[in-house]
């Protein structure tokens, strides 16, 4: 992913700070992502997601709102309705570019902010909401004791996140006129609520009154044990998961066609975690996998290993030969199972006489259940030798090698 910092004019007319993440291979969409309230474009949720949808080839904007994070302007000055103008001039900078979003991603009152922005940009096909409020007043609960300040002062200090922020009047007044529920029920893009049942900042019944307004297409997924900020990392990649697969159905992803030599495309592998050893791997728009290493070794164990995939290859690969020799025989032949393991074993165990030295060794037991008989079954076992993952670990293969630029 390649990250592009930039900025923008924002509804008050000061410059706006963003990060635009790029895709590494082919821009197949773009979408626009709205942090939460008094945070910023840099919290690890909106990072990961971002760098997940590169991964499939969707550009990401996320940007701070005026006032927040490295952006100009004044926070007392804003109100909600200004996050939504700054938005729909976040939406519009992008369709200068040639990339107006296909999708909106908001967290939190940056979720409200999605749903009501959406009608105003017309080139919107898909909406995401994190735990999102369907009452933007509810954000109020965070500074209920200074209320009453600053309705009589106009402006008042509080303290949010441990963060000092001055909250002005504006803010009071347009956000308790600020109501979602017309906007979702107008709104034309598919709609996916995702929330967390144990938020303490938004509660779930939230996500619910988001659903029923809006009609379908519409989705909810629950975000299961996760905080309201979506912290920790697992529970991000989760979310980002999610995300990619869903917006693939209403965005409508086509991927250039596969370069010369390479008739199944490229497998991009992505680091995820610098920190670790968790690697993001797609191949194309559609098919996601995430590599790790197990936690004896220093990982997190959130995928499998890189010799677990070339297992899963050499597994698929030999139940999808014997269907395929099967069905052309018109054989009973109900289901099958294969169960690889992989070890390395001295070369002398395998081949008397050889030198001493480690060899990879790949167990195959194979699994047929079905009206066959002896010989059917015999024929079928060494059919499975025929699968080309099989002949290509059997034999010797070529690697070749260059630093990309």
């Amino acid at each position: 992913m390649t990250t592009e910092k930039i900025t923008f004019t924002g509804h008050a007319g000061t410059p706006l700070a963003a990060r635009l993440d790029l895709p590494q291979g082919p821009h197949l969409g773009t979408a626009l992502f709205a942090h939460c309230f008094t945070c910023s474009k840099d919290i690890p949720a909106a990072r990961r997601i971002a760098g997940r949808l590169a991964a499939i080839g969707i550009a990401v904007l996320r940007f701070d709102f005026t006032g927040l994070g490295h952006s100009d302007g004044e926070f007392e000055n804003t109100t909600f309705s200004s996050n939504v103008d700054d938005l729909v001039l976040a939406a519009q900078y992008l369709a200068g570019r040639g990339m107006a979003p296909g999708m909106l991603i908001g967290h939190s009152l940056g979720g409200a902010a999605v749903l009501k922005a959406a009608n105003q940009i017309s080139s919107i096909k898909a909406v995401v909401t994190l735990g999102a409020p369907f009452d933007p007043e509810h954000v109020t609960h965070n500074f209920q004791n200074a209320i009453s300040d600053i309705c009589k002062d106009g402006i008042a200090d509080v303290c949010l996140g441990g963060r000092p922020f001055k909250i002005g009047r504006a803010f009071i007044d347009d956000i308790s006129k600020s109501e979602l529920t017309k906007a979702i029920h107008a709104m034309k893009a598919a709609l996916l609520v995702m929330h967390a049942p144990l938020d303490n900042t938004v509660s779930i019944e939230n996500a619910a009154d988001i659903f029923k307004a809006a009609k379908h297409p519409k989705s909810f997924v629950t975000l299961d044990q996760a905080d309201h900020l979506i912290t920790k990392a697992a529970d991000a990649e989760y979310a980002a998961g999610v995300i990619v697969m869903w917006a693939n159905r209403y965005l409508g992803l086509t991927p250039p066609a596969p370069p010369i030599g390479a008739p199944e495309g490229v497998v991009r592998v992505r680091e995820a975690d610098p920190d670790g050893y968790l690697q993001d791997i797609s191949s194309g728009p559609t098919h996601h996998a995430l590599a790790d290493e197990p936690l004896a070794y220093g990982g997190t164990n959130q995928g499998m290993s890189p010799y677990g995939f070339v297992s899963s290859g050499l597994g698929a690969c030999t139940s999808m030969t014997i269907r395929m020799y099967a069905r052309r025989k018109k054989w009973p032949l109900e289901s099958v199972r294969v169960d690889v393991t992989h070890n390395k074993v001295h070369a002398q165990d395998a081949e008397a006489g050889k030198a001493v030295q480690k060899i990879d060794q790949f167990n195959r037991e194979i699994f047929l259940t079905g009206d066959l008989d002896d010989a059917q079954r015999k024929r079928l076992l060494e059919i499975a030798d025929k699968c080309p993952v099989h002949k290509t670990l059997e034999h010797s293969s070529r690697i070749e090698t260059k630093l990309g630029k």
